[in-house]
This record gives C-alpha cells, structure tokens and sequence, in this order.
C-alpha cells in the first residue's frame, strides 16, 4: 500500500529541461498554500485579540500590525511553497525576474492598490469604523482594509470595494478621523416679511426638542440668515450631533426639518413657495375704415 502511495507521490505531472515536476512536490505546494493562509488569519487575529486584552495598543494600532504580519506570513508561506515545488534558491532569481516582467506588463494596478493599501495602514489616514465620503458623493463605514482594495458599506447596508488606490489619489472626506461628533448644516426658508428673531427663537427650539441635539459650551445650535431668495428669506441651522447619529446623515437631516416644520406651524411661520408677477400690455386703436380694432401686443413676465 505504501508502495503504490509513493509511485503515485514520484510521478512526475511534466518536465521542464532538468526540472521534473512530481505529484508530492504539487501536493505540498497546495498544503504549504492552505497551512500559510490559515497561520495569518490565526496568527492576524490572535495578535488583535492579544494586544486590546492587554491594553498595549488601540484597536485601530492592533489591526494595522495584524495586518502587515498578515502580509508577511502570506510571503514567507509562498516562499516556502515554491520550495516545496523543487525550485532551488538560485531559481528563485529567475522566478523573481519573471514577476518584475510580469508586473511591468501588466500586474501595475495590483501592486499599486497593494503599495496603497499599506500607506493607507501606515499613514492612518482611513481605520476600519470611520465614516467617509467619496469625490463622487459616495458616503459609507470602512469595514475592512484589504490587499487590493477597501470595504465601504453604505447606510443601505450595501458593500462596496474601492480600489486603494483611489483613496490614496482622489479626494476623501473623513468625517471621524479626529473626533466622532460632528456639526451639520440644515438649510431652511421663510416667506418675506416674516419676524426674523421669531424664527430663530422657533428653529432653535426645534433644535433643542431633537434629542441627539448637542449643546455644550461651543457647540450650541446656531441660526444663519444665508441670503436673499426669489421668493424667500434663507437660513441655516448649523447644529452638532451625537456621535452615534454622524453615520445616519439622512434620517438626521430628517428629523431636524420635521421638527422645524412643527415648530413653524406651532408659531404661525410661513414657509414660502415660488410667485411670479404677471404684467398685461394691451394697445387698443381705431382703424377709421374698419372700425375698432383690439390689438393684442403679447403679455410679458
């Protein structure tokens, strides 16, 4: 029985010149292959675990160190696969020149969002839990920072993988990266002629009455006078939040305007809507050999 074992395991699968590559040597690389991944993701999160147990680093520290042992364990697993295929050290060379042709061709992208991905874990500029927002209007919490890309899920629970290297060359908004409060603008409108202390007095209660309304010293619920619109007079309530409302901009904003409604109709302020002036020119002349006639010189606005 061993013996059949071992003529299966020392049967060469094809030969190369002077390299013959056998069963055995295929099936070590593939278990060589498995053994590295599952070492990292142990290794990876048994280091996390360890190191916010004993209190020696943040959570965001402990998982850009599990990360990059991550990345070394996947490389050092690799060599040793690729010994395990019979290659000696000295065709590594050879192996090494290959991939830098291969990269020079066509691996650019790969090794860019890799290269990116680990400024991105170096720099700190992006942790997994911040709440960011995109040049193209993409808002989302990171997830995970992975080789290639990174993991946004946006408030409709919807994953999205963005190369790395788009957010180490475009433009990011990170509303968390400093602290988790944050302060949002509402902007709002009243019909002319309405009392302007009344509706500051009215927007600010509104404020007040939300729950998630912070208003602390510095940081209390302001009312701007914005400008002068076609049909009404703009405001804006700048108010800071709870920290756990900063990731829910949409039912935030929601909820202040409905509380400004209330309060507008609680005081009898009246929002505007759009009116337009409507002047009428009519010319009306005798025509002495047809009698009278009404002319219709067009209306304008």
């Amino acid at each position: 029985m061993m013996k059949d074992i071992n003529l299966i395991l020392d049967t060469s699968i094809f030969k190369f010149g002077d390299y013959s590559l056998l069963v055995g040597e295929l099936l070590s690389f593939f278990a060589v292959i498995f053994a590295t991944y599952l070492i990292s993701k142990i290794s990876q999160r048994g280091f996390q675990r360890l190191a916010r147990r004993q209190g020696m680093m943040t959570h965001t520290s402990a998982y850009v160190i599990g990360r990059i042992i991550h990345y070394i364990v996947l490389f050092v697993g690799f060599l040793i696969a690729l010994l395990a295929l019979g290659i000696k050290l000295t065709e590594l060379a050879l192996v090494a020149s290959a991939l830098g042709v291969g990269i020079g061709l066509g691996l650019q992208g790969l090794v860019n969002n890799f290269v990116s991905g680990i400024m991105i874990l170096l720099e700190k500029s992006l942790k997994v839990g911040d709440f960011i927002e995109l040049g193209n209007g993409l808002v989302g919490e990171v997830m995970e920072i992975q080789m290639r890309a990174t993991l946004i899920r946006t408030n409709d629970n919807v994953d999205i993988l963005i190369p790395n290297a788009e957010l180490t060359s475009g433009m990011v908004t990170n509303w968390t990266l400093a602290e988790s409060v944050r302060r949002f603008r509402i902007p709002f409108s009243v019909a002319y002629g309405s009392d302007k202390n009344l509706v500051k007095q009215a927007v600010l209660e509104a404020a007040h009455n939300v729950e998630y309304t912070l208003n602390d010293e510095g940081r209390e619920p302001q009312v701007w006078m914005t400008g002068f619109g076609d049909s009404s007079l703009n405001f804006t309530l700048g108010v800071w939040v709870q920290p756990k409302l900063v990731k829910r901009p949409t039912m935030l904003v929601s909820d202040y305007l409905w509380a400004i409604d209330d309060s507008f109709r609680k005081y009898d302020i009246e929002i505007p809507f759009p009116q337009r002036d409507l002047h009428i020119r009519s010319d009306y002349r005798a025509d002495k050999s047809a009698g009278l006639k009404v002319e219709n010189r067009g209306d304008s606005v």
